[in-house]
């Protein structure tokens, strides 16, 4: 499937782009948000993009040449956004925009082993070069951090069955494909679940991709250093597609917007909180109609934007 990049008119729109300045997307898959923000840029701007993908980076490199020496695209994980930056000399930018989401190659490449649609070699590394695979979880990892994962990451409500079920199996023979992976949840999951709309492996899946690639650590870590290297005026956009990411962003934005712990009645605050960033949004934005029926991945996508203060 084509990749098509979510919410792009509306990071456009809410990322009130500056011709001449600085912005971030911390997540550049094959560059769609890039070229879209560079196309904006007919000043002195630039834009940094980073990926963990090697195939991702030689794709953007050579759909943004045209754009020569205003964008700079860097191999590193968006949760070393400071010690990115820093390393190129960069202080603060205008703006930033992450999508949490995987790309459609990424998925419809069944040889990288993050699709339930696909047999394939356990794989899910979104850095090809990174240690950790999902062959090596789930033959490896305990029942207690099977279940835990499952719970955690995607909200499996039949974790601790599924868990058990991975030990068993793997105590019969190695589980060494993506085929194998969801025959297990198949046979472990109660006939009703398997009826649900939603694949029964999806929430598993999503569990072990982010255990592989570390996903949260980087989240919590970015949304950590991002308000600071943001102007004031800066904004930033994060599209999550999953409930615990989302919640991870909504608390990180409040937590910069609200975050006083001085009683209501106390007439000035003592606590020393400082606001740096505003909601510029009340309810995060979502895909319209017509952008769903192009792009049916995007049905999921949540948009927050926050804008430094």
């Amino acid at each position: 499937m084509e990749h098509k990049s979510v919410l792009l008119r509306e990071c456009v729109r809410y990322l009130e782009i500056d011709p001449d300045g600085t912005y971030v997307d911390g997540t550049l898959g094959l560059g769609g948000h890039s070229e879209a923000i560079l196309g904006q840029l007919t000043g002195r701007g630039r834009l940094v993009g980073i990926d963990r993908d090697e195939r991702a980076l030689a794709y953007a490199g050579k759909r943004l040449a045209r754009f020569g020496d205003k964008a700079r695209l860097v191999k590193g994980n968006f949760g070393d956004l400071g010690a990115i930056l820093d390393g190129l000399g960069i202080e603060k930018v205008d703006g930033m925009v992450f999508d949490l989401g995987v790309s459609s190659p990424q998925l419809d490449d069944a040889e990288r082993g993050f699709s339930y649609m696909h047999d394939a070699p356990l794989d899910m590394r979104m850095d090809e070069r990174a240690g950790l695979t999902a062959r090596e979880v789930l033959n490896t990892w305990s029942e207690a951090e099977l279940r835990s994962i499952f719970w955690r990451y995607g909200e499996e409500r039949y974790a601790g069955r599924i868990a058990a079920a991975v030990v068993a199996a793997r105590e019969r023979e190695p589980v060494e494909t993506t085929g194998q992976f969801v025959q297990i949840i198949r046979q472990t999951m109660p006939a009703a679940a398997l009826r649900e709309k939603q694949h029964p492996a999806k929430r598993c899946f999503q569990a072990v991709r982010i255990a592989v690639n570390d996903e949260l650590d980087a989240l919590e870590r970015m949304l950590d250093t991002a308000p600071d290297r943001l102007n004031k005026g800066g904004r930033l956009l994060v599209i999550s597609f999953q409930s615990l990411e989302d919640r991870l962003v909504k608390e990180a934005i409040r937590k910069r917007e609200n975050g006083c712990t001085c009683p209501p009645d106390f007439p000035v605050c003592t606590c020393g909180f400082v606001q740096t960033l505003k909601s510029v949004t009340r309810k995060p934005v979502i895909p319209g109609a017509e952008e769903l029926e192009d792009n049916p991945r995007a049905r999921s996508a949540r948009l927050r934007i926050a804008e430094r203060v």
